[in-house]
């Protein structure tokens, strides 16, 4: 591990996984919604979004999705990494309120390139919401002693 507790590439074997969790708020959702310019009113409009398939408001998908980017950043492989692909399949609504927890799995190590291939997973009371992987970029040991 680097000294920001991070791994770098020559620490990382395929199997090694981490978590990250987080309650999304009404905050959250209402910021997210500024922040992006998402003003979709299955997310912000109760009145509008109980009249759809859902019944009732539903988190921005790419909201939940930022706590994959959480998992990397501070767990696996950590401060540092640089996020290169991320592709996403969306299972399942996380309403406000809801807990998801996102779990990076290490699929391969491309260590001459310092290449991370991950299967990204997000649960909400142990059922998958999103599912899919990611390409990041770890830092290198090596790099930083030469």
């Amino acid at each position: 591990m680097n000294e920001l507790n991070g791994y770098d590439i020559e620490d990382l074997k395929v199997g090694m996984s981490a978590s990250f969790a987080k309650t999304v708020t009404e905050a959250d959702i209402v910021l997210f919604a500024a922040v992006s310019g998402d003003n979709n009113a299955v997310h912000i409009n109760e009145e509008f979004a109980s009249g759809t398939q859902f019944k009732g408001r539903i988190a921005h998908g790419m909201l939940s999705a930022s706590i994959i980017s959480a998992a990397i950043a501070g767990q696996l492989p950590g401060p540092g990494t640089i996020y290169l692909g991320q592709n996403l399949r969306f299972k399942a609504p996380v309403r406000p309120g809801d807990t998801v927890q996102a779990t990076v799995t290490v699929k391969q190590v491309i260590a001459d390139k310092r290449r991370v291939e991950l299967t990204t997973v997000c649960t909400v009371g142990g059922k998958v919401v999103i599912e899919g992987d990611a390409l990041v970029m770890a830092t290198s040991s090596a790099q930083r002693a030469g």
